[in-house]
């Protein structure tokens, strides 16, 4: 067996299954898409959490934009840590979304070789029922398409001529077919192993089989419309977001074109499988947006009340370690490095010994007899005039009466030393 007919097995199985249960072959397809939905409903589910995490994370996300502006690096590294504490991974979206497309090719191949495919699952059985059938239905003087589209679809064919032959085959080929299964393609009066055409429709006649042939495509383009329209509505996009709008409008436009020209190029059974999966992908939408917009509010909320929790302990922290702090009862904390807390030492030592070397002076000062000389507003340290001989402190806040200020200080300056001795003198002490 290849790739394609190991991977085909289980569809095929599952599909003989549908078949045996419902004797209608439409019905199959219907419940047939049903179980791929369910079966890929845990993994849609976790694709669009991520979409709508996404989408809820829009207002952040724009924040960090607007903020890192011009540093693409920045902000794509802001973007990776923001994905992170979410837990969101922005790929998951798109790769689980994928699957329902990758699984089209095996069901394709069961619906247009029903015989090797479906009844059979693999060669070589399979091979050697369709040539014994060839051969039989050649020799009854039935021409056979050996050519075109409609040879590529020759196993459709047979499984029709085998129903509407069905005990003559059965009679004839005794021993070659065991396994062959008796399986009638039409559904609600449309044979679903044809193409639809509009060529066929004007060719005539219009019965019910012509004109229900052709609507399967235009109504799995609408099917295929509605659904995009609903996901759309389920998952808007933020407001200044043009390009992620755009881009949902051309799927919303591209993904029905696509489905007309494929159910105009497939036999109308895709199309009917096609329609119910849009059914049920409606329905599926609905169901998850429910029940993980329900989630995601408990989450965020449960998300907010530790945030909050942890904003109220880190301030009360920060309260305590200024009160604490203020008391001098800090404590020392145990990651600061050996280099930081020896200098740290020194400065306070180096402040202790600048306080006490004060206190001396001015005690020494006082047992001296030595007064305190008026120091002129202008002086800094020992320099008396360090600001200028005419400096008037109020100049500006009290302009009537700088004039007069400044002249008195230019006169109270002259001749006065520009070194304050008194202060260089207990410096020295």
């Amino acid at each position: 067996m290849t790739f394609w007919e190991y991977l085909s097995w289980p569809f095929a199985k599952l599909m003989v299954w549908f078949y045996n249960l419902t004797g209608n072959y439409g019905l199959a397809l219907v419940l047939f898409s049903l179980a791929i939905n369910l079966v890929l409903a845990p993994f849609m589910a976790k694709s669009k959490k991520s979409t709508m995490r996404t989408t809820r994370l829009q207002p952040r996300i724009q924040e960090l934009q607007k903020r890192h502006a011009g540093n693409q690096q920045q902000l794509n590294a802001e973007m990776q840590k923001l994905y992170q504490e979410e837990g969101i991974n922005p790929l998951s979206g798109c790769l689980w979304s994928l699957l329902p497309m990758f699984l089209i090719i095996p069901i394709y191949r069961i619906v247009i070789l029903p015989i090797t495919r479906m009844m059979y699952a693999g060669a070589p059985a399979g091979d050697t029922v369709v040539a014994a059938l060839k051969t039989y239905f050649e020799n009854a003087g039935i021409e056979l398409a050996t050519s075109g589209r409609a040879s590529y679809y020759a196993e459709i064919e047979l499984t029709n001529l085998v129903h509407q032959n069905w005990d003559a085959v059965q009679t004839a080929l005794k021993g070659q077919v065991d396994g062959l299964m008796n399986i009638d393609l039409s559904f609600l009066g449309v044979n679903l192993g044809e193409t639809p055409a509009i060529s066929t429709l004007w060719a005539g006649p219009y019965t019910w089989a012509a004109i229900g042939l052709f609507l399967i495509p235009p109504i799995s383009a609408l099917m295929s419309w509605l659904s995009m329209k609903l996901s759309t509505a389920m998952n808007p996009q933020p407001a200044g977001n043009e390009q992620s709008q755009g881009m949902m409008k051309g799927m919303n436009l591209m993904m029905p074109l696509m489905s007309i020209w494929f159910c105009f190029s497939m036999p109308a059974a895709m199309g009917i499988y096609w329609i119910a999966n849009s059914v049920f992908g409606m329905i599926r939408e609905v169901i998850l947006t429910g029940i993980l917009k329900k989630k995601m509010d408990e989450e965020d909320a449960v998300r907010e009340a530790n945030r909050s929790d942890r904003e109220r302990e880190l301030e009360a922290k920060r309260l305590e370690t200024e009160r604490l702090r203020a008391e001098g009862k800090t404590e020392q904390n145990v990651n600061t490095s050996k280099k930081k807390i020896q200098a740290s030492e020194k400065q306070k030592s180096d402040e202790r010994k600048a306080a006490l070397d004060r206190a001396d002076r001015a005690a020494r000062r006082e047992r001296l007899g030595i007064q305190e000389t008026e120091k002129p507003a202008s002086q800094v340290g020992n320099r008396r005039y360090a600001r200028g001989r005419a400096y008037v402190e109020d100049r500006y806040t009290n302009p009537e009466m700088a004039e007069e200020a400044t002249a008195q200080a230019a006169l109270a300056s002259e001749d006065a030393p520009a070194i304050d001795e008194s202060v260089e003198a207990a410096a020295e002490e």
